[in-house]
């Protein structure tokens, strides 16, 4: 049992998606003969702009993500427009997991001794139980939620520019923030006519959009 940081793993991302994005969008008005080399920034920056965004949908990128926990996956699979694939407590033995420690409770010398000697707790439970031939379905009812649960998450541009939009809100949680912030930083490096208008804000840890 031990305590993890978050990471964030890009997966796979459509090939050239910025020019994917263009060539669709140029198809709605039949001016496919205006795209050049240096014709997509202002496109794409054009159709963001006006709220032209179902051509966002043509690209998607997948990411890994560890390190983070049950309660931030429970807040993730909320966007229904996405694809998951998420570590599963009925057939993983969690004898010894890996857990996440919100930095309120860090920071705080009781709270952080109650929280480890819970989780202690809650692991030698579990061990208990799967030693007395409790099914691993049946005995993950006893895990919280500071558990680590790896998650492949895929969605495509449009609703990853949603989700940067609502989790990166100074109001959400700072797990998510964290999780979503780290997504930001790499789609602006392989798509970043579509993402840079999202201005982060490192202190806080958040992100907007001068375009909403």
């Amino acid at each position: 049992m031990k305590e993890v940081k978050t990471r964030v793993k890009l997966l796979a991302i459509t090939p050239s998606p910025e020019a994917l994005i263009e060539e669709a969008g140029r198809t709605c008005y039949l001016s496919l003969d205006k795209i050049t080399k240096e014709s997509k920034k202002g496109f794409i920056y054009r159709c963001l702009k006006s709220g032209h965004l179902s051509i966002f949908e043509h690209a998607s990128a997948s990411f890994r993500i560890l390190g983070a926990s049950r309660a931030f996956t429970h807040q993730l699979v909320r966007h229904r427009l996405a694809s998951f694939s998420q570590q599963s407590q009925r057939y993983v033995d969690e004898k010894n997991f890996n857990y996440i420690t919100p930095l309120e409770i860090s920071a705080n010398p009781e709270a952080a001794k109650i929280y480890k000697n819970f989780l202690s707790l809650s692991r030698e439970t579990y061990a208990e139980l799967r030693n007395l031939g409790i099914k691993k379905e049946n005995a993950r009812f006893i895990l919280p939620n500071a558990l680590e649960s790896q998650i492949v998450f895929s969605a495509n541009f449009r609703e990853l520019r949603t989700i940067l939009a609502l989790r990166l809100e100074k109001a959400a949680q700072w797990e998510i923030r964290e999780v979503c912030l780290q997504m930001l930083k790499i789609l602006q490096k392989k798509a970043p006519n579509v993402f840079s208008d999202f201005i982060i804000n490192e202190k806080e840890k958040t992100a907007k959009s001068n375009l909403i």
